[in-house]
């Protein structure tokens, strides 16, 4: 699915990143924080695997074509006598004066026009242009991140107790050193976890209560953002898996979403948040493309039951997610639910 995914987002010209070229040597810092999806669902953590081959052609084709060719030329002869090391040298030479002429570029607005005007020419996606601002931002910050990253476990089951505490600690110190560097830092956390919407806890842990304004007002609430980005993501894969007719990766798909949705109302008080509303937003977008693809069983089918509608499906659906929240919702709800009215209009509670 990813190489399926990344053929679909790919930019359609000439794409020169590739294994063993001078460029996968260059952009390899970059690798804990490359997607694969569109440079516009990219957040300020995350750079699209996409924007590589565009800005690789902008810098070596337009802004420095004489110290690219001489860069390409010497690596190509490194990579292929495996001198790895050699190769990874002038590939960090190279950034650096990568860096020099773009931040000095970027530095004035007539500057800045003409590198955003020079990526046209190699992609139609105007977030390219921002890809390339956090690829700069991340070459720089490549010392923090590299650290930050072996100090990390390898694979983190859950983000809880003893392991919370350190990545917290973590990244207090990242942010204190560099705090363009937490983005980034959460990005490569998220790769690290078994179950990467569990980030939710760097945001929530630091509050004092669930509350979404106290949230928004920690060091790293950042993450829910992101945790957010993750339902959009995967609601993209859960439309790639429909079109390919994979009813089966979809349902787990849906059931993934519906976990994440689950964390973030259980563990954070989201209404009248703008967070909220564009969890509400997104959850409409899953919902109706389950409907749409339920729907589209034939009628003389329609006996049957959908792999997408199983009841298992949406954990706040259940018996016992419903009884968790009797103390929320008050023994109104207690009498409803037992006498079989779950709809929210039977229920005192709602009435102004």
């Amino acid at each position: 699915m990813i190489a399926a995914l990344r053929a679909e987002f790919r930019n359609t010209g000439p794409n020169h990143y590739r294994v063993g070229n001078p460029s996968r040597y260059f952009f390899e810092p970059l690798e804990p924080v490359l997607v694969d999806s569109a440079p516009e669902r990219a957040n300020s953590g995350q750079i699209a695997r996409g924007s590589l081959a565009p800005i690789w052609s902008l810098v070596t084709e337009q802004l420095l074509r004489s110290m690219a060719a001489d860069y390409i030329a010497n690596a190509t002869k490194a990579i292929s006598a495996d001198k790895q090391p050699e190769a990874r040298q002038m590939a960090q030479a190279f950034q650096k004066k990568v860096l020099t002429s773009l931040n000095g570029q970027l530095g004035s607005a007539e500057g800045a026009a003409g590198i955003r005007d020079g990526l046209m020419a190699y992609t139609s996606s105007h977030a390219t242009f921002d890809d390339l601002k956090k690829m700069l931002r991340c070459l720089d910050l490549q010392r923090e991140l590299d650290e930050f990253g072996r100090a990390l476990a390898p694979k983190i089951a859950r983000l809880e107790g003893a392991s919370l505490d350190k990545v917290l600690g973590l990244l207090s110190t990242l942010k204190s050193r560099r705090a363009d560097a937490v983005p980034f830092a959460l990005t490569i956390v998220a790769r690290r976890l078994e179950r990467p919407w569990e980030l939710l806890s760097l945001a929530t842990t630091t509050a004092d209560d669930r509350a979404a304004a106290r949230i928004a007002a920690g060091p790293f609430a950042i993450a829910v953002s992101m945790v957010l980005d993750q339902i959009e993501q995967k609601h993209h894969l859960l439309l790639f898996a429909l079109r390919n007719n994979r009813p089966v990766r979809a349902r787990e798909i849906v059931s993934e979403i519906y976990r994440i949705e689950q964390a973030l109302r259980t563990q954070i008080e989201l209404k009248g948040s703008g967070w909220a509303q564009r969890l509400d937003d997104l959850m409409t977008d899953v919902q109706a493309a389950v409907d749409a693809e339920v729907s589209s069983i034939p009628g003389d089918h329609r006996h049957l039951t959908h792999i997408l509608e199983s009841p298992r499906l949406r954990p706040d659906d259940s018996f016992g997610h419903k009884v968790g929240h009797i103390f929320e919702k008050g023994w109104d709800a207690v009498a409803g639910l037992l006498a079989g009215h779950t709809d929210p209009t039977h229920r005192r509670d709602n009435v102004p």
